[in-house]
């Protein structure tokens, strides 16, 4: 559920162009695209920075999982919101539209234009539709409820968020973590939370969805494949030599069955399949979000495999973009 916000809410706000939809369905690509053809309509350098609103790409070392940028997109376009914290730490989504308030204004006020970058629609919403004032939780509360939430499969936690905050309860680990948490914790839902302590927001979306419709199952399972092939399970392996077990960057879709297989306790074809039928069911849970929770009226749809998807690119941006290439 969405807060609503009314003509007053976003007067003020300022555009901004999203690039959303779901996992290995062509954003990055695009993005990148975005950049060069806004560098050719301004002089000297591509005038545009990415904010990786991606749940998973936000810690420092796992990479090749979370299909982050590539060193050299990164040098070719300044990235935000991508190795921001350690594995260690647990992340929120109020944490990271914080900073990605801060990065949004700041990429303004050096002339740039920011794009925000992702699928993580607990992203989104929290830094368009108005940032809210966590409680305080008492540390060793906290570490002892996380540490017995940590035996907890997702099915047993969503029966538990079912009932403490049953709007949150289709979410992933994380997220039902951390509405278990403040519940339990504060005595609050974290969705009446959202709703009942958000500031107005400075910022009003541009949305456009990037999704190949049913091309999106071969194109994760190609994805999946090229991880696996190139270094996953050295990745993995490297980070179960310093990253606890119970670290909250664990979650990443798939990080669990390449520990298992590198542990020799399933095979690669057993990971694969694990990880093909989780990428999918997590695809579908971001389908179901964008369906439903992004306003009608501020979203375009491309299909990233059309053969007139840079055509349709091109009008989206100039739809609101004013003389001079730069977005309001």
């Amino acid at each position: 559920m969405t807060v609503a916000l009314d003509a007053a809410d976003t007067a003020h706000a300022a555009d901004v162009l999203v690039l959303c939809g779901p996992t290995a369905a062509g954003k990055s690509a695009i993005a990148l695209w975005t950049a060069t053809y806004l560098a050719t309509r301004t002089a000297g350098p591509a005038p545009v920075t990415i904010i990786s609103a991606d749940s998973r790409q936000v810690y420092r070392d796992f990479d090749i999982g979370t299909a982050k940028p590539t060193s050299a997109d990164r040098a070719r376009v300044p990235h935000e919101g991508i190795d921001v914290a350690d594995p260690t730490d647990r992340y929120s989504a109020a944490a990271w539209a914080t900073a990605a308030d801060a990065w949004i204004a700041q990429a303004r006020a050096a002339g740039r234009i920011p794009v925000v970058v992702g699928g993580t629609g607990l992203y989104l919403r929290a830094l368009f539709d108005g940032l809210f004032q966590e409680p305080p939780l008492d540390p060793d509360r906290r570490r002892r409820l996380a540490a017995e939430l940590a035996r907890l499969d997702v099915p047993e936690l969503r029966r538990w968020v079912a009932t403490v905050d049953p709007e949150r309860a289709h979410l992933g680990r994380a997220q039902l973590l951390r509405a278990v948490e403040i519940a339990l914790l504060s005595g609050h839902r974290l969705s009446d939370l959202h709703r009942d302590r958000a500031a107005a927001p400075r910022w009003r979306p541009r949305y456009l969805l990037v999704d190949p419709g049913p091309a999106l199952a071969g194109r994760i399972a190609a994805r999946i494949d090229e991880m696996l092939d190139h270094g996953w399970p050295d990745e993995v392996l490297r980070l179960m030599q310093t990253v606890p077990a119970d670290a909250p960057a664990w979650n990443a879709t798939g990080y669990d069955a390449v520990r298992r297989l590198v542990a020799g306790s399933i095979t690669r074809a057993e990971a694969r399949e694990e990880i093909l039928i989780a990428t999918r069911q997590y695809a579908k849970r971001q389908r179901t979000w964008f369906r439903h929770q992004l306003p009608a009226d501020r979203v375009t749809s491309v299909d990233p495999l059309a053969g007139d998807w840079q055509q349709q690119m091109e009008r989206w941006i100039a739809a609101d973009t004013p003389a001079g290439g730069r977005v309001a």
